[in-house]
């Protein structure tokens, strides 16, 4: 007995995969805007001006 995968059970892994990994990425991105955030924070309240990294 052969099997197949439909293209529905393809789309539906895809959409799955893709739903997980926006997921895993926005958490990461929030997590590292929220610890750059909190280091200039805590640099104002010391009155350090902030360090521009394009510079």
């Amino acid at each position: 007995m052969e099997k197949k995968i439909t293209l529905l059970q393809t789309v539906a892994t895809a959409g799955i995969f893709s739903a997980i990994s926006f997921w895993y990425g926005f958490m990461f991105g929030r997590e590292s805007s929220r610890k750059e955030l909190s280091t200039l924070i805590e640099d104002l309240r010391r009155g350090n001006p902030p360090s521009s990294p394009h510079s």
